[in-house]
């Protein structure tokens, strides 16, 4: 497991924005930049530049790569980081026009769960969501030498090196899915054994207060007993399991899950398959959402669109609206609860629902 970001790096950050008014650019290029600082790399500069359509061999204009490379000499910048995913021919594109490393959002995510990750298991998922994307761009870079034909300039060490990277990433790739079906196994054999009491999973948005919240549920006072809280996206890779008791005969166990993204890379979903079958096995879901933030709407549709794919859109479900401590008016949700994590507001009625969604199940 690898990161991408070495320490101490000044990145200038490039954007494509193709002016879809279902997606606005800011706010994602807002949560990007904070992704770059969770990965420990300053942001130094800003580009964007308004298309139609990606440019297929160096994803922005002709014009616009020299003002990137001019810019990043200014600046005194060592990365560019590119919201948009970038495909093996448009990292080349601007590779040889830019003399800095080019990283894209995908690559940035990886970084952020590569640091975050503590766990055996969570080290495990990440170099293997590491290792496919790597796969993915090797398989791309041997696309453009099999254009080349068979003949002179095509044989040799470069050719063999790209072999031997493919087999063996392969080889690793084999290896990581061993170990973690391993524990997928253990997993399912902990969760027979506690399967009298019902299981509530909380889902939402990377950095929605799912942890706090957790905590507030479980009355953990002493932060080394509690689920990690942290002000910065992905937090809390490793599920943790917590008992919640709702009243003085009754009790669910709670599992806090790594938190949720717009285009999450599905490299990442396929890794962390076995996590997230925690979310298959529960008897609620509790979908968080920060009533603090304007960008709620784009929030809660990722996170929807990620429990369909997953399957998991038709699971009971509760909605809160967590840190309305900080919002002077907080925004009104069909069925949806009005919390506090952090002052305990509304904590008495959630655990209330609670009961009686889980009583509904039994």
């Amino acid at each position: 497991m690898k990161e991408t970001l070495p320490a101490a790096q000044r990145g200038i950050v490039v954007a494509v924005d193709l002016g879809d008014p279902r997606r606005p650019l800011e706010p994602e290029l807002e949560e990007f930049e904070a992704l770059v600082r969770a990965a420990g790399a300053a942001v130094v500069g800003r580009i964007v530049q308004r298309r139609d359509a990606l440019a297929p061999s160096t994803l922005v204009g002709s014009g616009k790569v020299h003002e990137i490379a001019d810019a990043a000499r200014d600046l005194g910048a060592n990365v560019v980081l590119v919201l948009n995913d970038l495909r093996p021919r448009q990292r080349k594109g601007l590779e040889r026009a830019i003399p800095v490393p080019i990283v894209d959002r995908t690559m940035v995510i990886l970084d952020v769960f590569a640091r975050h990750a503590r766990s055996r298991e969570g080290k495990l998922q990440v170099e293997l969501a590491q290792l496919r994307y790597r796969q993915s761009n090797l398989i791309g870079a041997g696309a453009d030498l099999s254009r080349l034909g068979g003949g002179i300039g095509t044989r040799g060490p470069g050719e063999t090196k790209l072999e031997i990277d493919r087999r063996r990433i392969a080889e690793r790739i084999a290896t990581l899915k061993e170990h973690l079906e391993h524990v997928r196994r253990q997993r399912a054999t902990r969760r027979a054994a506690h399967r009298r009491e019902p299981l509530v999973a909380l889902v939402g948005y990377t950095n929605v207060g799912k942890s706090s919240l957790l905590n507030a549920l479980a009355r953990t006072v002493s932060p080394s007993k509690g689920a990690l809280v942290a002000d910065q996206p992905f937090a809390t890779l490793d599920p943790t399991v917590r008992r919640v008791y709702l009243c003085a005969e009754s009790s669910v166990r709670v599992v806090d899950t790594v938190g949720f993204i717009t285009d999450l890379p599905k490299d990442l979903v396929a890794a962390f398959r076995a996590p997230l079958e925690e979310l298959g096995e529960a008897d609620l879901l509790i979908h968080v959402t920060d009533a603090s933030s304007s960008d709620r709407e784009r929030q809660r549709r990722a996170v929807d669109a990620i429990l369909h794919e997953l399957d998991l859109d038709r699971k009971p479900k509760l909605v809160v609206l967590n840190k309305i401590d900080v919002t002077v008016a907080p925004p009104q949700a069909n069925g949806a609860l009005e919390v506090s994590a952090k002052t305990g507001l509304g904590l008495d009625r959630l655990r209330a629902e609670i009961g009686r969604a889980c009583s509904a199940r039994a």
